[in-house]
């Protein structure tokens, strides 16, 4: 368990250096491409990553699913289904605030310049690539789901206090001290998704509760959009985001801290 964890802790946190990254060089280049050029590159790249996935090969995948196996799932489709609909919840919450709402927060509470938030956004991505790596140690001497939710709730708590602080130094230290534990549920949850399915279901859970985390962030903006929209309403986001999230850590505590 401990090898598996610290692979998706490595993964993890390579993907939260190049956001880092990316959240640099966007604050930069809006300076000089403008934001219409910073979305055309942003769309060549995802034709990159396209290119790049179509040439995966069925040698990627442990075993082949049973035949008779439903969407690739067989005696682990409850608990999939189970977890699908607690990550999608997690996901949903997490859309209020993804990290462009959170940019257009600081711009409108603060006034902060574009290239102030690519390198706030990077400074906050950096930490939470360097806690992935520690979430693997924690998650050997606790177990993973305790490791997720003990770390998943105070950071929770960081972000509704977010949109509380009065100054933009004290935002910005509030929103590092949450970027530097909110994920590490995130190597915990791919390593336990992992150990309470069967090898030959792996992909198929993976591939199910990532849509679910895909459709929960994609309906929340629709309903942040209008938050945003209303200047007394823009730190609700943050509120609700922070109050789903934590209801999500407790149901995932009592639904599976007996198998953690």
């Amino acid at each position: 368990m401990s090898c598996r964890t610290a692979v998706f802790g490595w993964y993890t946190m390579t993907g939260a250096f190049a956001t880092a990254l990316g959240s640099l060089g966007a604050g930069m280049l809006s300076q000089t491409l403008h934001y219409r050029g910073v979305v055309v590159l942003y769309a060549a790249l995802g034709l990159v990553l396209v290119l790049g996935f179509s040439r995966l090969s069925v040698a990627t995948e442990l075993t082949v699913p049973h035949p008779r196996a439903r969407f690739g799932l067989g005696r682990s489709r409850s608990v999939v289904l189970r977890l699908a609909a607690l990550f999608a919840l997690d996901s949903f919450a997490g859309g209020f605030v993804v990290q462009s709402f959170a940019a257009y927060w600081f711009y409108l509470r603060f006034g902060v310049t574009p290239a102030t938030l690519g390198a706030i956004f990077f400074g906050a991505n950096l930490l939470a690539g360097i806690s992935a790596l520690v979430a693997s140690r924690l998650a050997a001497r606790f177990g993973l789901v305790r490791t997720m939710v003990f770390t998943h709730l105070p950071s929770n708590v960081l972000l509704i206090l977010v949109p509380l602080m009065p100054t933009l130094p004290l935002a910005v230290t509030v929103l590092f001290a949450r970027f530097s534990i909110s994920q590490m549920d995130v190597p915990t949850r791919q390593s336990y998704l992992m150990e309470v399915v069967s090898p030959e279901e792996r992909s198929a859970a993976g591939g199910i509760t990532g849509v679910a985390r895909t459709i929960g962030a994609g309906l929340a903006p629709l309903f942040a959009g209008l938050l945003f929209a209303q200047p007394a309403w823009i730190n609700a986001p943050f509120f609700i985001a922070g109050g789903l999230k934590i209801v999500y850590d407790l149901a995932l505590y009592r639904s599976f801290v007996r198998n953690p």
